[in-house]
């Protein structure tokens, strides 16, 4: 883009560019906070003439009060929406200073809802906020190496995954990532780069191997770094309790309804409910982990994290009929966790209580072997207790 510095922007080197602000920021040196950055972005289905984007960029900067001042517009494509950078001081021609104290809110946000209005672009407020569950896009979105710029399309997944998705961990982080074909890589223990605690970005193949060179963390113009993860995982550590329960009783439900199925019919019921499974095998084919991607709450759950009758094994086992002894001629099911149907759950899934469902519910928590977990401690010790007096 072309710069507001005396309309020459193209005629100035840098060096004069950073000039012209020195001069300016020299006839107020007392001011500490001289300088100021502002990004505007737009929706990723605007594509706004440099013309257009030039017209927005002046009525903004009018509107806040530095349309007087000297500033730099550059537009990027570093991220997977359209957005340019504006750069300025806030020292007059006679020295004073402006002020930019809550300019956000005084100033800016007012702007922005009259220049939506003005240049008909997509506002900021009001747009959906779940998007319709579809697998394929994932799929679609996915980096091939070779046939785009490496960085660019890592950039473009990035921001968008490590800023709108919840996960508490580096490896639930590569659960999602690697959807799209790009892994966060800390390297070996002894490796250069995790005595450093550094990080790279790696494009994998289809068969999930690395593949091209990687690219820094710090490289990325938003650095997305372990020390930056680090606090994203600390602030996703605690969730929302409907975010939660939505899974699980997902889960539950789709137990429920079945007597017994293969770990894959298991996956695919998930997924019509906008949630992906991902299990996680050893060399040997056994199962040791699973990991649940809800793209409707954009949250990333570890099995166990959730709960023991989450985790790999249980799910495993939910999953198969058990036998409660060898060569019995009438089978039942391993315990459920119905336990986890509670009163706060249940009002995330109000339709999951149907008829049908009442009529299996009581049928499997009045037999013997599901009765017992439901006699309190208390009556348990009341029980024993006349029965040692009678003695």
């Amino acid at each position: 883009m072309k710069n507001k510095i005396i309309c020459l922007g193209d005629q100035l080197s840098d060096f004069a560019k950073i000039n012209r602000f020195t001069k300016r920021l020299e006839l107020n040196e007392n001011t500490k906070r001289n300088s100021v950055h502002i990004s505007l972005n737009f929706d990723p289905s605007e594509n706004h003439s440099k013309e257009k984007l030039m017209s927005i960029v002046n009525t903004y900067m009018e509107k806040i009060g530095f349309g007087n001042q000297p500033y730099l517009v550059y537009q990027h494509h570093d991220a997977g929406h359209p957005h340019v950078h504006l750069v300025s001081v806030n020292i007059e021609r006679d020295g004073k200073r402006i002020d930019m104290h809550h300019l956000g809110i005084r100033k800016s946000e007012p702007a922005r809802k009259e220049i939506e209005e003005t240049f008909g672009l997509v506002k900021a407020e009001g747009r959906k906020i779940k998007e319709q569950f579809n697998l394929q896009p994932i799929s679609i979105s996915k980096v091939n190496y070779g046939k785009v710029q490496s960085k660019r399309a890592l950039t473009n997944v990035l921001n968008k995954i490590i800023n709108e998705y919840k996960y508490s961990s580096l490896p639930e982080l590569n659960t999602v990532l690697k959807q799209y074909n790009i892994l966060a890589d800390r390297g070996n223990e002894n490796s250069k780069i995790f005595l450093a605690n550094g990080l790279v970005y790696r494009i994998l193949d289809d068969q999930g191997n690395p593949i091209g060179v990687p690219i820094k963390a710090s490289d990325f113009y938003f650095k997305p770094t372990l020390k930056f993860l680090a606090e994203k995982f600390k602030n996703n550590e605690i969730r929302k309790l409907s975010d939660k329960s939505r899974v699980k009783n997902k889960i539950n439900t789709t137990l429920f309804n079945e007597k017994a199925m293969p770990l894959g019919k298991f996956a695919e019921l998930l997924g019509r409910e906008g949630i992906q499974t991902i299990f996680r095998r050893s060399n040997e084919g056994n199962l040791y982990g699973i990991t649940y991607i809800d793209y409707t709450t954009k949250n990333v759950f570890n099995g166990s994290s959730l709960g023991k009758e989450y985790s790999a094994k249980a799910i495993e086992e939910r999953c198969g009929l058990k036998i409660t002894g060898e060569q019995k001629e009438n089978q039942i099911y391993e315990k459920l966790p119905f336990k986890e149907l509670l009163i706060e759950d249940l009002q995330y899934q109000k339709d999951i209580l149907t008829i049908p469902h009442l009529v299996r519910l009581l049928d499997l928590i009045t037999r013997a072997e599901y009765s017992s977990d439901y006699v309190t401690k208390q009556f348990k010790q009341k029980k024993k207790k006349r029965i040692q007096r009678r003695i």
